[in-house]
Order: C-alpha cells, then structure tokens, then sequence
C-alpha cells in the first residue's frame, strides 16, 4: 500500500523546467558602419551641490570643520535673534511714537495758551 501524500513537495519525480526568456533586456551592439569598432565611453560624473563640497572640505581641514559646524548651528539662531530685535525694536518705536503723539494732543488740549506753546517748544525741540 502506498504512501498518501502529506506535502506537494513529496512527489519522488522532478519538476520539469521550462525555459523562459531572460527577465533583463540586453541590447545588443550595432555593427560599425565603417568597418572598425567605435571605443565604448564610460564617464561617471559625480558631483556634490557647492555648499556641501566647502563642508567636506573645511571638515577634513581640523579646525575648520568645528567652523562649519558652529556656521550651520549658530547661523539660524542668530538670524532669528536679529530678527527679534528689529521686531521688538519697531514696537517699541511703534509706542513712542504713539504716546508722544497722544501726549502732545494732551497737552494742547488741556493747556490752553500756555500748553500750544509748550507744544510749539517740544516741536522746536524735536527738529534740531
């Protein structure tokens, strides 16, 4: 009595192959025109973006690779430290001027004669 079959790879007989077409295409050298072969030329180019060529550079030169790391850390938060500054500066122009402004209202409103001529001083004051 034979055995029953637990597994598809327990058949004694081997598979038969089929030949099937290379799965890579492979082009095939045209034949010269002029009799004589034409020399294969093989050129790789390999070239890094600008920033990053002065960054292997100044890396491998010791001291100018802790430069480019301190460039690359230090730049942005310095231009957002400027940037800070410059805002923190305009508001703080933004309130002088408005008080002055309201101050100089006041002061001609509240004054009568004598605060338009103390008005007039500050005035003269501020042009010199």
């Amino acid at each position: 009595m034979a055995m029953p079959r637990r597994y598809h790879f327990d058949m004694p007989l081997p598979a038969i192959r089929e030949t099937a077409p290379p799965a890579v295409y492979q082009p095939q050298p045209l034949a010269p025109h002029d009799g004589q072969p034409h020399p294969v030329v093989v050129q790789h180019i390999h070239q890094a973006p600008p920033d990053r060529t002065i960054a292997r550079v100044a890396l491998g030169a010791g001291m100018g690779g802790g430069a480019i790391a301190a460039g690359v850390y230090f730049g942005p938060l310095l231009v957002a430290t400027l940037a800070s500054m410059a805002a923190s500066m305009a508001f703080i122009a933004l309130i002088a001027a408005v008080s002055g402004w309201a101050v100089v209202s006041v002061v001609r409103s509240v004054g009568g004669p004598d605060g338009k001529a103390a008005a007039k001083n500050i005035r003269k004051l501020r042009n010199r």
